[in-house]
């Protein structure tokens, strides 16, 4: 495997237990560099007897074990020293991060920043969560409590993994869970560090559990293993079915994050010089692999030539390049991603406005791939519905606010929406429009927006992270009736 001795990379093992272990059957995953396509480390291929003593170690430290005897104060305080150490240690989990999933090292700086937010966050709030008293009959006394579901199961992709490790299991440890982590195959050694840094930090054995290898083996047994008590996954809608049939079948709830088709809708009135360079970020971020990514730019026609204008010229100079300092746009993920994205551009059936380039010093074996703007795209068209993952933005003209609302709710998604205009009342009338879970008015993404409930509607899934609205969702509400006469 390709040396990268700058990089203290984990071992080839599971965390279960608070021990580290290597696949019961003895088999492991190589790991390919986005950056040039190289294997550089390997990871457990975990099957089906991994994820059982991950669950049942889970299951011992939610039932009776050290985990479930603290009180939430304390558990409070253990993810806020979490927080400080994982801050400390930002730069060299960036790098990590960046080698493991490709993505520009300000964008993993970024993702870090994330991370630690995401423990503080939620270490602040893991004694805040209260019950009610209801008023009830004479005689009786009546209250709620939120307890812990007990086990669950987050199944976390490669997009953007430690940023999604900290939002849900952050959440769930707030609350009193325990946890087992399946990362996505091609990005998950930054994950393996965080646990390993937990345990350090004192965390008890199972309450932080992390089983590597494929999502169609281990991601599998995990979701279907009947002592999980919920599952919280972000991936694709088709993976979010058989998540949700299997959560059915064992009769238990779950949270799906399942991507999006985001519009950014800019009126006339709308400042350009401040919606430009977010249109193009939101695109061009992490290489387009965001489910909030603002993949379609709807604009109206009285500045369409002007803003299409404007986009092209700054399409034009974002280069893919590999991944150090100054880098804007990254390689994507993987060869496979690679090649869905490039059938999506060489099948649409549109104009290309605009292309970006690609560095001709990135590494021949990378996963690069150019920017690109369509234009005008039809709004029925398979650019305009389907989700591209990629840099490929489609720009969509439209005539009224009437027109704009039909054009941004007509996909089978629904997770994301910005409003670009001056116009105090239309802000208001197309917020409340639009068919998402989030909306953004003069603005997009909100530097991640930790504090913000994120989630979607229809295609995009359903449930809620982010936020305290995740606490809600990581517990279970319990009425207590008591009569005394």
């Amino acid at each position: 495997m390709t040396d990268h001795p700058s990089l203290r990379l984990p071992p080839a093992r599971n965390l279960i237990g608070g021990e580290w272990r290597p696949a019961c059957a003895g088999r492991e995953l190589a790991m390919i560099s986005p950056i040039d396509g190289a294997p550089f480390a390997a990871i457990a291929d975990s099957d089906a007897d991994d994820v059982a003593d991950a669950v049942a170690a889970a299951r011992s430290a939610a039932d009776g074990g050290d985990w479930s005897q603290l009180a939430a104060a304390e558990r409070g305080r253990l993810m806020q020293r979490l927080a400080l150490r994982l801050e400390a240690e930002a730069e060299d989990l960036a790098r990590l991060e960046t080698q493991d999933n490709g993505k520009p090292i300000a964008q993993s700086r970024a993702d870090m920043k994330g991370l630690v937010r995401y423990f503080e966050y939620y270490g602040g709030a893991a004694d805040k969560v209260h019950g009610e008293t209801i008023p009830f009959l004479a005689g009786y006394d009546a209250r709620t409590l939120w307890e812990p579901h007990g086990v669950t199961a987050h199944v976390v992709p490669w997009n953007y993994p430690v940023q999604i490790f900290g939002r849900s299991v952050g959440a769930a440890l707030a609350m009193g869970n325990a946890t087992v982590t399946k990362p996505a195959e091609d990005a998950c050694l930054t994950i393996l560090r965080i646990g390993e840094i937990a345990t350090k930090m004192g965390f008890p054995p199972g309450a932080i559990n992390i089983v590597t290898g494929r999502g169609d083996v281990a991601g599998k047994a995990l979701s279907e293993h009947p002592g999980v008590d919920f599952i919280s996954f972000t991936g694709s809608p088709e993976v979010g079915v058989m998540i949700q049939t299997a959560a059915a079948r064992n009769h238990i709830g779950c949270t799906l994050e399942l991507g999006g088709k985001s519009p950014q809708i800019v009126f006339n009135d709308a400042d350009l010089e401040a919606a430009l360079p977010v249109l193009v970020n939101a695109i061009v971020q992490n290489g387009g692999q965001t489910c909030s990514a603002g993949s379609r730019v709807l604009i109206q026609r009285g500045i369409w030539d002007r803003l299409t204008g404007l986009l092209a010229e700054r399409f034009r100079t974002v280069t893919a390049s590999a991944s150090g300092e100054g880098a804007v746009l990254g390689p994507l993920i993987s060869a496979r991603q690679k090649a869905r994205v490039e059938r999506y551009i060489a099948e649409a059936d549109a104009p290309v406005l605009s292309q970006g380039q690609i560095a001709p010093d990135v590494p021949p074996g990378g996963f690069y791939v150019a920017p690109i703007l369509f234009g005008p795209v039809d709004p029925a068209s398979t650019l305009a519905q389907e989700e591209v993952f990629g840099p490929v933005l489609a720009a969509i003209p439209f005539e009224d606010e009437a027109e704009a609302i039909a054009i941004a709710n007509g996909t089978a998604y629904g997770l994301v929406a910005g409003i670009w205009t001056r116009d105090g009342d239309r802000q208001a009338r197309v917020a409340r429009a639009m068919r998402c879970g989030q909306v953004f008015i003069n603005g997009y993404g909100a530097g991640g927006g930790v504090e913000l409930p994120f989630g979607g509607i229809r295609k995009s899934g359903h449930g809620r992270e982010k936020g305290f609205a995740a606490l809600y969702e990581f517990a279970r509400l319990k009425t207590i009736v008591h009569h005394h006469g």
